[in-house]
């Protein structure tokens, strides 16, 4: 590994490539992180709580991209929601789904996440999720950023998110409630989860709770199972809910602790975000062997122009059978295996990696193969020992429409949030 010099960086043209490999620079201002988490008063101590709790959450550096990398990562997500749009895709889609996922009330689904690797070849779609969390948080990360020094500024000039984009996140959820309940004033707003103490991004559901009375919705925090379902109506106690932002992983809501929002959902009394319909149409892994499946969707007549792209942009995946078991054993160094249903990088495998034990369990399940594509590298320094870490990109959207970019720095398998150095970074365009 060699160490570069930044003001040599900046003495020629500067690359994203060569600022990852060779600036260990900090930009993490704590105390101006400090300042963003707890802009209301009720989030006072929040930020020693996280360090206590969450030493690994924020990375003290940004990624930086190429503005060619940021402009494939668009053309390719409005590439996606072409292909999604069509009638043979919602069908295939929804045929292998739940019942459930059938209901169609309007609401896109908030926070949408399409996750790359970032290689020499330009950026990989590695899955897409319809309940990505750590927007806020990387918001407040983003704004809490400072170049390292003066001679930096020319490559790190760039306009942290304001209010603007704090505005567009309610404006998102006002935009769910009148694609279902149209110009009706928006009720109580719930931010559901199991458990919520419990998850690790629990913090996050306070700042949108914050966010949302700001804005003059009312919002409360609450576990799933705590809900009602009677009289026609979603209630937590004695109030009645009207929009949930959906974090829960029971993407088809098939437990019974999920019942009562079931009932709602389905009966079409609570505007739910993310929905299970949006799950089926793009976070279904099996929807990946589509997307790298040239023949089919020239079939179903996507143009040639979007087929080169997601050619480019989508590895080669295909469903694991057991009469593909010998080949994909012989190969499995080229594999990353990955259950059709999963997320958060649960119950994923590096096919180099795999025992034959854990392959059987594998040709047992549901699993997708996805050609490996290894992660981009990101130079970091942590107690004055400097050492490369792996990252993926995220592009938090709606509608098709990217919101926000961030970085998860990790090393392992999967992003981790336990690693020294790591976490969420802020993505910086040159």
């Amino acid at each position: 590994m060699s160490v570069v010099d930044p003001l040599e960086l900046l003495g020629s043209t500067v690359s994203a490539e060569a600022l990852n490999a060779g600036c260990a620079c900090r930009t993490l201002d704590p105390e101006r992180l400090r300042q963003q988490l707890e802009r209301d008063p009720a989030l006072a101590g929040l930020t020693q709580s996280l360090r206590e709790t969450r030493p690994h959450l924020f990375a003290s550096t940004v990624v930086f991209i190429s503005s060619e990398v940021a402009a494939t990562m668009t053309a390719a997500i409005a590439a996606i929601e072409r292909v999604v749009a069509l009638p043979p895709w919602q069908a295939q889609s929804l045929a292998r789904a739940p019942a459930i996922a059938a209901h169609d009330f309007g609401p896109k689904s908030v926070f949408m996440g399409y996750d790359f690797h970032l290689g020499p070849d330009g950026p990989r779609l590695i899955e897409i999720n319809t309940n990505a969390g750590g927007a806020l948080l990387n918001l407040a990360l983003a704004r809490a950023q400072r170049a390292c020094c003066a001679e930096m500024d020319a490559a790190f000039s760039f306009e942290a998110p304001s209010e603007r984009l704090e505005q567009r996140f309610v404006d998102m959820f006002a935009a769910e409630w009148r694609s279902q309940r149209g110009q009706q004033a928006i009720g109580n707003l719930a931010i559901v989860d199991d458990d919520p103490p419990s998850q690790y991004l629990a913090p996050e559901f306070e700042l949108f709770r914050q966010l949302a009375m700001r804005h003059g919705i009312a919002a409360q925090v609450v576990d799933a199972q705590a809900l009602q379902w009677h009289d026609g109506r979603l209630w937590h106690g004695d109030r009645v809910i009207d929009l949930v932002y959906n974090r829960l992983t029971d993407f088809y809501l098939v437990e019974p602790r999920h019942a009562a929002l079931r009932e709602a959902f389905a009966a079409g009394a609570v505007v739910l975000t993310p929905h299970p319909r949006a799950h089926a149409l793009y976070a279904d892994k099996r929807n990946l062997v589509t997307l790298s499946d040239d023949a089919l969707l020239a079939d179903w007549g996507v143009s040639a122009a979007d087929r080169r792209l997601l050619q480019s942009v989508v590895p080669p995946t295909r469903l694991v059978g057991a009469g593909d078991a010998d080949v994909l054993w012989a190969s499995r160094k080229h594999w990353f295996f990955k259950p059709v249903a999963g997320y958060g990088g649960k119950a994923t495998y590096r096919g180099d990696k795999l025992t034959r034990r854990v392959f059987a369990q594998i040709l047992s399940g549901e699993f997708v193969a996805q050609a490996l594509v290894p992660p981009g590298e990101r130079l970091i320094d942590v107690d004055g020992t400097r050492g490369d870490l792996k990252f993926d990109l995220r592009a938090y959207t709606f509608d098709g429409q990217i919101q926000l970019l961030a970085a998860r720095i990790y090393s392992g398998q999967t992003t981790n949030f336990r690693t020294p150095g790591g976490g969420f970074a802020p993505v910086l365009v040159v």
